[in-house]
């Protein structure tokens, strides 16, 4: 499977341009890097490429096709403050269950703990939340990850055990994940290659 990005140009309203152009691939079990500096568009073109923004010009294909916009959507992105991310009025047990019910194995390995279901978001670390947000975008149907700083705002236990479960989750299932950071060290150790925006 393939998701590519062709010639896309992005701005907000009328202003300038902050994504020009960009065009990339991203094949299932690749994992890719996407480096930049600050204020790039990287975040912005993570919305794009999951189907969250609307490109001012060009197109993200998968397999040739739109992003699916009835249906599970199978480019998932897990943002970076994760609080941002789920309803403040559920308790976590309904978020992790909200597209799919992920199997105890997963829950597990991603080091969610039981009590931690019948919680609200407000009662759990940043950490803690965002196990939930990575657990609920590796649906079965699942074909490509955008990980946008997904680990920075953890400690660098937290984000060891949380990158170690989804590349083994990736490499099982033959996802493709892009990995969105300015941590040039993740990039480097988990990355078979590396795409600079600026």
């Amino acid at each position: 499977m393939l998701l590519e990005s062709k010639n896309i140009n992005f701005r907000y309203g009328k202003g300038p341009f902050i994504i020009k152009d960009f065009t990339m691939e991203l094949n299932s079990g690749e994992i890719v890097g996407l480096s930049g500096n600050s204020g790039s568009g990287k975040t912005t073109l993570a919305r794009i490429l999951a189907g969250y923004e609307k490109p001012y010009e060009g197109h993200v294909l998968l397999d040739g096709k739109p992003l699916p916009e009835d249906r599970f959507n199978p480019v998932q992105l897990v943002f970076q403050h994760p609080e941002k991310s789920v309803n403040p009025h559920w308790k976590m047990h309904k978020t992790l269950n909200e597209g799919w019910s992920p199997e105890d194995s997963l829950i597990h390995s991603l080091g969610i703990e039981e009590e931690w279901l019948q919680r609200w978001p407000n009662e759990l670390s940043g950490g803690e939340l965002q196990r939930f947000c990575v657990t609920r975008a590796l649906s079965p149907d699942t074909k490509f990850l955008i990980a946008d700083e997904m680990t920075t705002m953890l400690d660098a236990i937290t984000q060891a055990h949380i990158w170690n479960v989804v590349i083994d989750i990736a490499k099982k299932r033959n996802i493709g994940v892009l990995v969105i950071s300015h941590e040039r060290h993740l990039i480097d150790r988990i990355c078979s290659k590396v795409i600079e925006i600026n």
